[in-house]
């Protein structure tokens, strides 16, 4: 069970005393020229001394995080002249590399199409970031909605940066995409009549918000897994793609795999291959706790970098506001943005809420951070600093019984620790969560400069620009999915697979040896290194 501090006790007794004055009168929205300030002070995108230049490959030049950086720059994990291209161990229409949301969405929707289609995950299928999403997927398709308005909120949210045909592409095919979802079996929540629930989140004018309770990732996971598993579709699993294969014409052509448990190396060609392989908070930029999953390491960047596909936005990540903070063994697991929209409120250790709780995500973080390292206002907690999310209030608000509604994940997240949301608010600080920029491509799904070759969810930047509203990331996984899934199936029909080739791994290694670049690292990383640095 949890031990309070008496700090964090006499902190706590402050929160709620404030509780009736905070009811009464909440926190005005911040103006524009207030949150471009306090980002630019405080969001960790701004800190310089966490970045380098890039030395080799398409975005040469271009800044990005140290982390980011030695693994886009790393060596190969294969030596060429060893690998045998001639008898593939797999030969498919399309491979897909990943087996999260937008993976099993493409393998679906390739599948329905007619291909011959696999799915390889170094991993298990659903071991994936979309498992843990937890508050839910938007789509504007009540009467008060529209595509449009859906349109200006994620284009501002994400500081206008978005690429607009694939911005218009998620918002237009987002009430399709619940249809797909729900007539796959998905149990959106529902009112006794049967309409869907919606709610607000970070940044949307309207409720928009589908969910599952707050375990939404993993109701719509179960249900893609199983699509997966009844369509019969291969699923090879504890399997890394390490290497894209390009054919003599510079095509996308398939992988090299390697067995995470033997090491074993495998080819597989694919007329058409679909990169989907999440994002990277296990690489812990900037020494921050991630909410991503145990395989979240940014491998699709660095396979598709080095076969020659340009990034976009890749220098800027997501801090998602509410990580817990206390206790130790949960720091950094996401605190879904639900538990706000549903009406708790962030507040400092002296009892004040210092932010409107439903600002865009950066601005949030960037006000909690504020608020801890710029004023002062934070708790301390074993593992640094917080402040406290007044989930009591959700009751308050909601009636008695809400929250047990609602967020039961979250109330059995803190309960197994003595925890009761219910009574007690909790303290968080911000956590990595998403990775705003990836792969370029265009709105067929296929990369800008490697023909044949697909990107689907977290690996594609452009999306969402350089921040994304609550709700859009399980969306673009479908959309994008079922994209990727539609053309490359479209596509492999009229491909003809030329002879195989790895020469682009040899070219990229000796751009580094020209430009003397050694990070010591070799990539793709596929694992977290948790080893302790003083053993």
């Amino acid at each position: 069970m949890y031990q309070y501090t008496q700090e964090q006790l006499d902190s706590m007794k402050k929160v709620e005393a404030s509780r009736q004055e905070r009811l009464s009168n909440l926190h005005a929205r911040m103006t524009a020229d207030e949150k471009d300030a306090v980002l630019k002070q405080f969001h960790p995108d701004y800190i310089e001394s966490a970045y380098e230049t890039l030395k080799v490959g398409p975005n040469k030049g271009e800044k990005v995080l140290h982390e980011l950086a030695d693994l886009l720059q790393g060596k190969s994990r294969i030596e060429t002249s060893k690998i045998d291209l001639s008898k593939p161990d797999y030969d498919v229409d399309v491979l897909v590399i990943g087996g999260g949301g937008a993976g099993s969405s493409a393998a679906v929707t390739a599948h329905a199409n007619g291909a011959n289609v696999m799915i390889v995950t170094k991993l298990r299928i659903g071991d994936a970031n979309s498992m843990m999403a937890e508050g839910g997927i938007q789509a504007a398709d009540k009467p008060n909605d529209s595509p449009a308005q859906h349109y200006l909120d994620a284009f501002g949210g994400g500081h206008f940066a978005a690429k607009p045909c694939l911005l218009e592409k998620l918002v237009k095919e987002a009430p399709d995409a619940i249809r797909w979802l729900s007539d796959l079996g998905v149990m959106f929540d529902k009112t006794a009549t049967g309409e869907m629930v919606t709610t607000h989140g970070g940044g949307t004018s309207r409720k928009r918000m589908h969910a599952c309770k707050d375990y939404s990732g993993a109701e719509i996971m179960r249900t893609l897994r199983d699509e997966v598993l009844n369509r019969g579709i291969p699923v090879v699993d504890f399997t890394a793609a390490i290497e894209i294969i390009k054919d003599v014409e510079g095509k996308a052509a398939g992988a090299v795999l390697q067995n995470m448990e033997t090491g074993e190396i495998l080819i597989a060609k694919a007329k058409t291959v679909v990169i989907a392989t999440g994002g990277a908070g296990r690489l812990h930029y900037q020494g921050f706790p991630t909410s991503n999953h145990y395989g979240a390491t940014a491998d699709g960047l660095v396979l598709a970098y080095r076969a020659g596909a340009s990034l976009l936005y890749a220098d800027t990540l997501q801090y998602h506001p509410t990580g817990a903070a206390e206790p130790t063994q949960i720091y950094g697991a996401l605190v879904t943005e639900k538990v706000r929209s549903l009406g708790a409120q962030l507040v400092n250790k002296n009892g004040e809420a210092f932010v409107y709780s439903l600002e865009t995500r950066d601005v949030t973080a960037s006000t909690i951070i504020r608020e801890c390292k710029g004023r002062g206002n934070g708790v301390k907690t074993t593992d640094g600093e917080g402040v406290w999310l007044d989930t009591p209030m959700i009751d308050i608000i909601g009636g008695e019984g809400t929250i047990e509604k609602r967020i039961p994940a979250m109330m059995r997240m803190f309960g197994k620790y003595g925890i009761d949301i219910r009574k007690e608010p909790i303290l968080i600080y911000p956590t990595l969560h998403y990775q705003n920029g990836g792969i370029d491509i265009e709105a067929d799904g296929q990369t800008t400069k490697i023909e044949n070759l697909y990107v689907a969810g977290e690996a594609v930047g452009g999306i969402h620009g350089r921040n994304r509203l609550m709700g859009n990331s399980l969306l673009d996984i479908i959309v994008f999915g079922r994209n990727a899934g539609k053309y490359a199936s479209e596509k492999c029909k009229t491909v003809e697979v030329k002879e195989l080739t790895l020469s682009h791994v040899d070219a990229f290694n000796k751009e580094l040896s020209d430009a003397g670049v050694d990070t010591g690292k070799v990539s793709p990383q596929l694992l977290p290194n948790y080893k302790r640095q003083d053993l």
